[in-house]
């Protein structure tokens, strides 16, 4: 006789919790007249240049496998991107790998680096993915909490007080998922000294590179004594409006790749052939379409930012991504709790920080990937959130103070 379907399935997948994105996501959909600041994606359409392309590739009868690491004109066309951009040199054939999404990117590379029990310092607030990641490839992610007081920035000594004898790599991220923190050149230098002493590995996740406003980007990999250590991430959902296409790639020394080729055989195969010859045209014709998005987003933070704090809730200015991480503390509740009651008296849909990890608690992450009549109407029923929190405030204090 067959058990309860729950005695066969893994402990480790089980003890997984849920995203916390993602629940809100639900309870939003199911309210009429939602405004979404949670939505982590862009909200332009992918380029036409780049959507015609691929569906001229499938006119043409491009349905077959591709080599397991990417079409190598793509190859070539990324190696060709990060050193134009970045000053980085990989070798096309065997030093880049296509993946679907750059989350497939930073499995393969736990998987590949991983051994039971090796530790992986995550650095938080931190996108949901990365523990579970981490967790699935046999690792143990230790949280590394960062502070408002440095606007989330990660210092050399909190991976210091960190590491221990089983720590293996440092998961990065710049510009940052949830907080939009941007480490500059002379920030990851300071960084790559502790982790060349303590001989780590770097997997940065560059998914935002493109989007930075203050500073040109600094990729780890050009840090003198990185680029043997460094796992570089990177894809084409978010600076080229392309979350939908599942395309990512990573860049890292041939030791690395010629193991996640080998993990790609066996579980992929290699990412779909028609939307590979989308992403050749986004890197080789679309360059002006990214840095119009970038403008917009740039002026919408400016404008959220300032809103922000005009009504109330302390946010630093993010260095990049489209996101903002306002405090809510001084309101007194949970961020689970704000983003609840925001979303059934307002209709405004944020994410609470809880969800990416401990030190999110006391903040809420907006995205401003959306259209500024939208920013705008979002911020009034925010304000009037904020004001009627105030009345209740002032009449529970009234009451006491009558009785």
């Amino acid at each position: 006789m067959m058990k309860e379907h729950q005695h066969y399935l893994s402990e480790m997948v089980k003890e997984l919790k849920p995203s916390g994105i993602r629940k809100f996501f639900d309870l939003a959909a199911s309210i009429k007249g939602v405004i979404s600041l949670g939505v982590g994606e862009p909200d332009f359409i992918t380029p036409w240049s780049i959507r015609e392309a691929a569906i001229l590739s499938l006119e043409e009868g491009y349905t077959s496998y591709t080599a397991n690491p990417g079409l190598l004109e793509l190859r070539e066309e990324i190696s060709f991107y990060l050193n134009r951009r970045f000053g980085v040199k990989y070798n096309p054939v065997d030093q880049v790998i296509v993946t679907a999404g750059a989350s497939q990117a930073i499995d393969l590379s736990f998987r590949a680096i991983l051994n039971p029990g090796d530790e992986v310092l995550i650095i938080e607030p931190a996108f949901v993915s990365y523990a579970p990641l981490v967790t699935l490839a046999g690792g143990k992610p230790i949280p590394v909490s960062t502070h408002p007081s440095n606007g989330f920035k990660l210092t050399p000594e909190q991976i210091e007080n960190a590491i221990t004898s089983r720590t293996k790599a440092i998961l990065l991220c710049s510009p940052n998922n949830p907080t939009g923190t941007y480490l500059n050149k002379e920030e990851l230098t300071n960084l790559a000294s502790v982790i060349i002493k303590h001989d780590l590995l770097v997997v940065s996740d560059e998914i935002y590179a493109e989007l930075t406003y203050d500073e040109e980007y600094t990729s780890f990999a050009s840090i003198e004594g990185m680029y043997e250590r460094t796992i570089l991430i990177n894809g084409f959902s978010k600076g080229f409006a392309m979350t939908g296409w599942r395309l990512g790639f990573l860049a890292a020394p041939k030791p690395f790749t010629e193991q996640m080729v080998k993990i790609l055989q066996y579980t992929t195969m290699c990412a779909p052939h028609m939307l590979q010859h989308g992403a050749i045209e986004a890197l080789r014709n679309t360059y002006h379409e990214v840095e119009s998005m970038r403008r917009s987003y740039r002026r919408r933070r400016n404008y959220i930012v300032q809103s922000l704090n005009h009504i109330g809730l302390d946010c630093h200015t993010p260095g990049g991504a489209f996101y903002v991480f306002p405090s809510i503390k001084k309101t007194g509740m949970t961020s689970e709790q704000f983003a609840e009651e925001l979303l059934l008296a307002e209709k405004v849909a944020v994410v609470p920080g809880s969800a990416f990890g401990e030190s999110g608690e006391g903040y809420v992450r907006c995205s401003y990937a959306t259209s500024m009549e939208q920013l705008q109407e979002a911020v009034k029923r925010m304000e009037r959130f904020m004001n009627s929190l105030e009345e209740k405030k002032k009449h529970t204090q009234e009451l006491y103070t009558n009785n």
